[in-house]
């Protein structure tokens, strides 16, 4: 576990998450928001430009550190239409100097003059969703990208400028096996890439993949084998030199990606864009999970006087203390009991201390100074564990 002043805990910043709805195809697994068409795709840009200038106060002036743009599939955007939304950030925002701005990529949308562009304008790290190199695993998947043109693209990444690369990859797909596994980290490791997020699959029920497998037509996963994946994961990962710094998240030393660590360490972060979450440290708000509604609402105000596009919830102690225990245990920095009596109070402190107890008896949680983090056993238990310590 890092040293106490490390912790990152202790060095908050703040961040803008930009949600792009747009995608070729829904593959079969995703249950995140989004639309597979852009009939709507000018609409929506006039309308993010406009939420943009609205919500600048948001952040209360604070430099901003991070700058992501999520989907969907951010990557079907043109380099033109990604300068015209960083110029309007630029505008209306403190963007440090050496912000981090991360562009998320499918495969299938890019090409190597595309990804030079890209850079061109500004996106400094690339986040490409490979996901697996065998075509048997990514047809599973409804992936619309094949093994070859993965290898490609991280090939285009390096040639075009791009010195952050993360790669995403899922284990646990029942068409993977422990060797096609290994074969991926082999892969991942030969390409000398320096960040690594690696996602358990999820089956959702209303996902197309949850119906197919709800009628038997696709194969379940098998939670042995993908604990199984999750531990030679871990393993190669130590062995690499690779920290371990979120559960599904690995990098070299000095390589972590800012803006994925800042939604485990409690940053103040802007989401703008359908579906985007915002967070200030005392409240969470999300927007409309509709692009046409997203665009008539924002186009309505201020004649409307109120900003429609978004729910908003005001966190309580208790909301807030939860929040930490769930984040913060994901970290291999965890909680910091003197954060939670300084932050929340002593009596949530006293709590906590009592109620982790047993998982320090077992195994699952080790003690470093005034910080309980998981270890990697206790990884695969984390939201369980979490919802014990909860009040």
């Amino acid at each position: 576990m890092p040293d106490n002043k490390k912790n990152p805990y202790f060095c908050a910043m703040a961040g803008i998450y930009i949600h792009i709805p747009f995608c070729k195809s829904k593959c079969a697994y995703c249950n995140f928001f989004s639309v597979a068409t852009d009939k709507q795709r000018a609409d929506f840009l006039d309308a993010l430009r406009k939420e943009t200038v609205i919500r600048k106060s948001y952040i209360n002036n604070e430099e901003v550190k991070t700058v992501y743009f999520g989907g969907g599939t951010p990557s079907l955007l043109k380099p033109d239409e990604i300068q015209s939304v960083l110029d309007v950030l630029h505008e209306n925002f403190d963007i440090s100097g050496d912000a981090e701005i991360t562009l998320e990529a499918n495969p299938d949308t890019v090409s190597k003059e595309l990804l030079k562009d890209f850079n061109t304008v500004g996106i400094n790290r690339l986040s490409v969703g490979i996901q697996s190199f065998h075509d048997d695993d990514l047809q599973y998947l409804s992936r619309k990208h094949d093994s070859k043109h993965a290898l490609q693209v991280l090939d285009w990444a390096n040639e075009t400028g791009f010195q952050e690369v993360t790669m995403d990859l899922i284990y646990g797909i029942p068409t993977l096996t422990e060797e096609k596994w290994a074969r991926n980290l082999d892969v991942f490791f030969s390409k000398g890439l320096n960040h690594l997020s690696a996602y358990a699959l999820t089956i959702e029920p209303k996902t197309a993949l949850g119906q197919r497998i709800g009628r038997g037509t696709a194969a379940p996963v098998d939670e042995d084998a993908t604990v199984r994946h999750y531990e030679m994961l871990v393993e190669r990962a130590e062995n690499e030199g690779f920290e371990h710094y979120e559960i599904s998240n690995f990098a070299k030393p000095g390589h972590h990606s800012r803006h994925n660590r800042s939604y485990w360490t409690g940053d103040r972060y802007l989401g703008l864009g359908p579906s985007a979450h915002s967070f200030d440290g005392v409240s969470r708000q999300w927007n409309v999970a509709n692009v046409t509604e997203y665009c008539k609402l924002i186009n309505e105000f201020p004649n409307s006087l109120k900003m429609s596009w978004f729910e908003k919830e005001i966190l309580t102690s208790d909301d807030r203390y939860n929040e930490y225990v769930m984040t913060s245990l994901r970290t291999c920095w965890g909680c910091d009991t003197e954060a939670i009596s300084r932050i929340f109070g002593e009596k949530y402190r006293i709590y906590f201390e009592k109620n982790i107890v047993p998982y320090l008896r077992d195994g699952r949680l080790v003690r470093k100074g005034s910080c309980y983090a998981l270890t990697e056993q206790g990884m695969l238990f984390a939201d369980g564990i979490a919802a014990e310590l909860f009040v």
